[in-house]
């Protein structure tokens, strides 16, 4: 186990850098001056060369890259230039925001999709189990602002019995969840329905099934824990992508979270932001990753880390 978590650990270090480092160049190779967006329509040409020069991006790239792992391996991400304060604060202070989305749309996830995965699977291929089947595939194949849209319509607008966008009081929290969990309930309960009709046809159920015990430990106890691994998988995958921002939906619902701080730190080519960004996103979806691994053999005695059972 130490020797697993050493590896994973140092993996996942690697990664973080080499993401970052990817970020670095392709935010400068794409088109744009962060100086015109900082100085304004009405900024000279001494203006911008003052500017450039105060954040260092009148050097070669090489000398810039330089720059940037002296202070990457001191702790600091430089300061953002539309917020004037260091950019991993300014990342930290909107980073609960998307943790709190994040988790109450994997909640509501999970406590939708489970029991409708399993319903599906108990009644598989009947009528009542394919109408179930085409409601998950419409709103798995709605996109996230179209469905974020006519929430605000309906409960905003048309009832305003929810906050239209922000986050002044838990109610605000409603609508962004739904939109989310709408996309995730289709994949999760899908795959759950999968993984159950494949647990319920095996023998070992036959044989439960034999000796006496119940349908309902047949179903919840025997079936679905030997679909866990799969769907713990699936799980820390969705929230570890929800960790990244979900940039649409945070936009239209005006959520404070990193997504939305992405959309403004590109359009104003905030380097410095966008930097720390990935840093905390990147660390966090690695971290995920690594807790699901980790709980895979407390799901399945069967699976040894860092080697086949």
């Amino acid at each position: 186990m130490t020797k697993y978590l050493a590896r994973r650990l140092g993996q996942s270090l690697l990664t973080v850098f080499l993401t970052l480092s990817t970020v670095f160049v392709l935010v400068r190779l794409a088109p744009g001056d962060p100086a015109s967006a900082y100085a304004g329509p009405t900024a000279t040409s001494a203006d911008l060369e003052r500017i450039r020069a105060q954040f260092g991006l009148d050097k070669p790239l090489i000398a810039q890259y330089g720059v940037f792992l002296r202070d990457l391996f001191s702790g600091d991400l430089g300061t953002s230039y539309s917020f004037h304060d260091s950019a991993l604060n300014v990342v930290l202070d909107r980073m609960p925001y998307t943790i709190t989305l994040s988790v109450a749309a994997i909640a509501l996830t999970v406590a939708v999709a489970v029991p409708l995965g399993v319903w599906m699977a108990r009644r598989a291929d009947t009528s009542r189990e394919l109408g179930a089947n085409i409601l998950t595939i419409t709103g798995q194949s709605m996109p996230d602002f179209w469905t974020g849209v006519m929430l605000l319509t309906v409960f905003a607008v048309l009832m305003p019995v929810l906050p239209a966008s922000g986050f002044t009081s838990w109610s605000g929290l409603v609508l962004p969840t739904v939109t989310i969990a709408t996309l995730q309930l289709a994949l999760i309960s899908r795959l759950v329905r999968r993984e159950m009709t494949t647990a319920l046809a095996s023998p070992y159920i036959t044989v439960a099934r034999s000796h006496g015990v119940s349908e309902r430990a047949l179903t919840w106890r025997y079936a679905l824990a030997n679909s866990s691994v799969p769907l713990v998988t699936a799980i820390g995958t969705r929230f570890a992508a929800l960790l990244n921002g979900v940039v649409v939906v945070e936009v239209v619902f005006g959520w404070p979270g990193v997504g939305s701080l992405v959309v403004r730190a590109l359009e104003t080519r905030d380097y410095p932001l966008i930097q720390a960004t990935v840093l905390v996103t990147a660390t966090l979806a690695i971290l995920v990753q690594l807790l699901v691994d980790l709980a895979y053999p407390f799901l399945d005695p069967r699976v040894r880390l860092g080697k086949a059972a």
